[in-house]
C-alpha cells in the first residue's frame, strides 16, 4: 500500500467495535450460521502474555500499556481531591482479561427495576435464559445454572482459615452462610464463583472468540483505533479508523455494534458527533446528531478499603514475605494449579444491609487475606486483612466525555463519587458495619486491630470523609449510553441508538442502573440477549 493511501477493510454485515466481553460474545453468536460476515475490531493486541492466563496476573496487567488503557479519573471532590487510576482492558477479551474473575449476576430486583423503568423484556425472568446459555457451571442446575456453555465457572482453588473466621463472624451478627450468590437474592456470605478453568483465567476470548476464529465469516483486526462512525443522513454506513497507525475505512451493510465499554462506547459516539451539541462544540467536535444522554449517567461501585491487622493466622502478606513462601506459592501452582496464584483479588463475599430499612442487601464486601495501599503496589509487611465494602446502588452520577477531537486523547472520566448525602451516609454506615463484623467473638482469637481508617474516626461526617480518603474504584463503570425511552436514554430496549439506523450499543454502558454486584456476568448476558435480538431483527427486516 502506498504511503498515505487509505486501506479498505471491505464491507461487512456487522462490524463489532471492541473485543471485550460483549464483543467476543457477539462475534461468536453472530457467526454461528457460517454465512453472516462479521468484522471484530480491537484497539489492543492478542491475549498471548502469560499474565493474562495465570489468575493472579491482574497485578501485572493493571497499569501496563500491554493490557490496560491507563485511564485516570478527574480529581474527585468526594475522595479528598484524589484522581484514581481507572483500569480498562485493552486486549482481546477486554477487561475480562485483567479483571477479578468474579461471576456475579446481581439481584433479581435489579432487572425487575429495569423493566419497571419501561425496559420491556429486561426483567429477571426475561434475562435468566441468557445467563444460562453462556454457562458451563461447576454445578449445573435446571433453571438456575447452565452446563456445557462456553463460559467456565468454578469455585476458588485456594483456602484461607482467616476467611472462614470472618464468615463465622458474619453469621454471628446475623448474616447467613449461603452456597450461591447467583440465585436472585445474594444476601449472605459465600466464596465467590470465578471464571476459571482448572486454575487458569477463562476470559471472554477463550470462552467465545477462540471457538469462532476457525469460521471463514469472521475476521479479527487488532491495533484498530476508531476515529469516527460514518453517517449518511441518519444511517451509520461504516467507520474511519487507524489500524496500527494506517488510515483505514470499513463499510457496513447491516449494523455497527459498539462494544467498547462504558468508557469507550460513549467516547466513540461523541468523536462521531453524536451527543450533546453544546458539549461537543466546547471541545471542537462538529455535532451531527443530538443525543444529550451520551456519556451521562456514569455509575460505579466505590470500595472502601478498611484494613485490620491480625495475629495468629496466615495471610498473603506474611506468606509472600520470604523466598521460601514465594517458592511454595509458585510450586503449588506449577504442580497442582491451586493456591495463591489462582486467587481472584477477593475470595470471600458478604452481602448485607447497612440499615434494616433496606429491602435487600445494599452493601457488598470483598474480603481479602492481604493488605496493600492499592493494587499494583507492594503488600504490607505486617499480617493484615482487607474488608473492602461498597454501596451496591449508589445515587451519585458522573459522566464520560470526549476531551478532544483526537481519538487517541483519553476521555474525561468523572464518576462524581460520594456526591449525594445518601451515598455519604451509606459510606459511614459501611465502616461501622465492618467494625461490628470485626468485633464479633469469632474474630477475637486473631486480635483484629483497625488500621484504616482508624478507630479514632467517628461520627457521620468524619466517617464519610475517611471513606473518601481510603476508597477506590472496584472497576464497575456502567450506564453511559443507557437504555430507555426518556430524553436522556441513548438506546432503546433492543439496544438500537435512538433516532439512528444501523447502530447499536452492546455493553455495560446500556445499563440504566448498576447491578448489585460485579458487572462482568451481566455484560455477558446483555451480549447474549443482544445477539438474539440482532438475528431476529435481521430476519424480520427491522435492522
Amino acid at each position: 500500500m502506498a504511503l498515505g493511501q487509505i486501506e479498505d477493510l471491505g464491507s461487512w454485515d456487522y462490524v463489532v467495535v471492541g473485543a471485550g466481553t460483549a464483543g467476543c460474545v457477539l462475534a461468536n453468536r453472530l457467526t454461528e450460521d457460517g454465512r453472516t460476515r462479521v468484522l471484530l475490531l480491537e484497539a489492543g493486541g492478542k491475549d498471548d502474555w502469560i499474565w493474562f492466563h495465570i489468575p493472579v496476573g491482574y497485578l501485572y496487567c493493571m497499569g501496563n500499556p500491554r493490557a490496560d488503557w491507563g485511564f485516570k479519573t478527574t480529581a474527585q471532590p468526594g475522595l479528598a481531591g484524589r484522581a484514581l487510576n481507572y483500569p480498562r482492558g485493552r486486549v482481546l477479551g477486554g477487561s475480562s482479561s485483567i479483571n477479578g474473575m468474579i461471576y456475579m449476576r446481581g439481584q433479581a430486583t435489579d432487572y425487575d427495576h429495569w423493566r419497571q423503568l419501561g425496559n420491556t423484556g429486561w426483567g429477571w425472568d426475561d434475562v435468566m435464559p441468557y445467563f444460562l446459555k453462556s454457562e458451563d457451571h461447576f454445578a449445573p442446575e435446571p433453571g438456575m445454572h447452565g452446563g456445557g456453555g462456553p463460559l467456565r465457572i468454578e469455585m476458588p482453588r485456594v483456602k484461607w482459615p482467616i476467611l472462614e473466621a470472618v464468615r463465622d463472624a458474619a453469621a454471628e451478627i446475623g448474616i447467613a452462610k449461603v452456597a450461591d450468590f447467583n440465585r436472585g437474592d445474594n444476601e449472605g456470605s459465600s466464596y465467590f464463583q470465578v471464571t476459571q478453568k482448572r486454575g487458569v483465567r477463562w476470559n471472554a476470548a477463550k470462552a467465545f472468540l477462540r471457538p469462532a476464529l476457525k469460521r471463514g465469516n469472521l475476521r479479527v483486526v487488532t491495533g484498530a483505533i476508531v476515529r469516527r462512525l460514518e453517517l449518511d443522513g441518519r444511517r451509520v454506513t461504516g467507520l474511519s479508523l487507524d489500524v496500527d497507525g494506517r488510515p483505514s475505512t470499513v463499510r457496513v451493510e447491516g449494523e455497527v455494534l459498539l462494544s467498547a465499554g462504558a468508557v469507550g462506547s460513549p467516547h466513540i459516539l461523541e468523536l462521531s458527533g453524536i451527543g450533546d451539541p453544546e458539549r461537543l462544540g466546547r471541545v471542537g467536535i462538529e455535532a451531527r446528531y443530538a443525543s444529550p444522554g451520551v456519556g451521562e449517567n456514569l455509575q460505579d461501585h466505590l470500595q472502601i478499603r478498611t484494613v485490620f491487622g491480625i495475629a495468629n493466622a496466615l495471610t498473603l502478606n506474611t506468606l509472600s514475605a520470604s523466598f521460601y513462601g514465594k517458592g511454595r506459592i509458585a510450586a503449588e501452582y506449577a504442580l497442582l494449579r491451586t493456591g495463591p496464584m489462582t486467587m481472584a483479588p477477593s475470595q470471600l463475599g458478604i452481602f448485607a444491609r447497612s440499615d434494616p430499612a433496606y429491602a435487600t442487601a445494599n452493601i457488598q464486601y470483598h474480603v481479602q487475606p492481604l493488605s496493600l495501599d492499592a493494587f499494583g503496589e507492594p503488600l504490607h509487611a505486617y499480617p493484615a486483612i482487607t474488608l473492602s465494602v461498597c454501596n451496591l446502588r449508589p445515587e451519585s452520577r458522573g459522566g464520560v466525555h470526549a476531551a478532544s477531537p483526537d481519538p487517541k486523547a483519553p476521555p474525561a472520566i468523572d464518576p462524581n463519587y460520594l456526591d449525594t448525602e445518601a451515598d455519604r451516609r451509606v459510606a459511614a454506615d459501611a465502616i461501622r458495619h465492618a467494625r461490628r463484623l470485626m468485633a464479633a467473638n469469632a474474630m477475637q482469637p486473631y486480635t483484629p486491630k483497625e488500621l484504616k481508617p482508624g478507630p479514632e474516626v467517628d461520627g457521620d461526617e468524619a466517617l464519610a470523609e475517611a471513606a473518601g480518603r481510603i476508597a477506590t474504584t472496584i472497576f464497575h463503570p456502567v450506564g453511559t449510553a443507557k437504555m430507555g425511552s426518556d430524553e436522556r436514554a441513548v438506546v432503546d430496549v433492543r439496544l438500537k441508538v435512538r433516532g439512528l439506523a444501523g447502530l447499536r450499543v452492546v455493553d455495560a454502558s446500556v445499563m440504566p442502573t448498576i447491578t448489585s454486584g460485579n458487572t462482568n456476568a451481566p455484560v455477558t448476558m446483555i451480549a447474549e440477549k443482544a445477539a438474539e435480538m440482532i438475528r431476529e431483527d435481521a430476519r424480520s427486516g427491522r435492522a
